[in-house]
């Protein structure tokens, strides 16, 4: 039932809207920044999550002082706000750095996820990163 109405309210909103070729959308599509390449390097990536036994006593600030969310990454290889993509593991997809690893970890990037099985599942692999600029 649940299910039918969904498919009865999405079926209404395309007849309402309609997208097919020849007609215009409304909006123009938002043009998000563009990065180049600015460094390519291969290092261990791993994963992390918000709980207490993996981190110090503020499992949900980072070493930055924001609050973790997707698309947080530690390292100790590059400042604070650096940006980064894992085209292997994560196509497209842009990375920050707000967070830091263990001192001795030293050719590593560490990404945060909503879940120690999450972080667990995903593992470690070699990879490389593209630094953006």
């Amino acid at each position: 039932m649940f299910a039918q109405a969904i498919i009865w309210g999405l079926t209404a909103l395309m007849t309402l809207y309609p997208t097919s070729a020849g007609v215009k959308a409304d909006v123009e599509p938002i043009a998000g920044p563009v990065f180049e390449v600015k460094e390519v390097r291969e290092v261990w990536v791993t994963a992390y999550s918000s709980s207490p036994d993996e981190t110090d006593d503020t499992p949900f600030t980072t070493a930055s002082g924001q609050t973790t969310r997707d698309g947080i990454v530690a390292t100790n290889l590059y400042p604070f706000g650096t940006k980064l993509q894992i085209p292997s593991l994560f196509g497209d997809k842009i990375f920050e750095v707000q967070d830091r690893m263990h001192a001795r970890k030293t050719n590593g990037v560490d990404v945060w996820m909503d879940g120690k099985q999450k972080a667990l599942a995903f593992g470690a692999s070699q990879a490389e990163i593209h630094i953006l600029k």
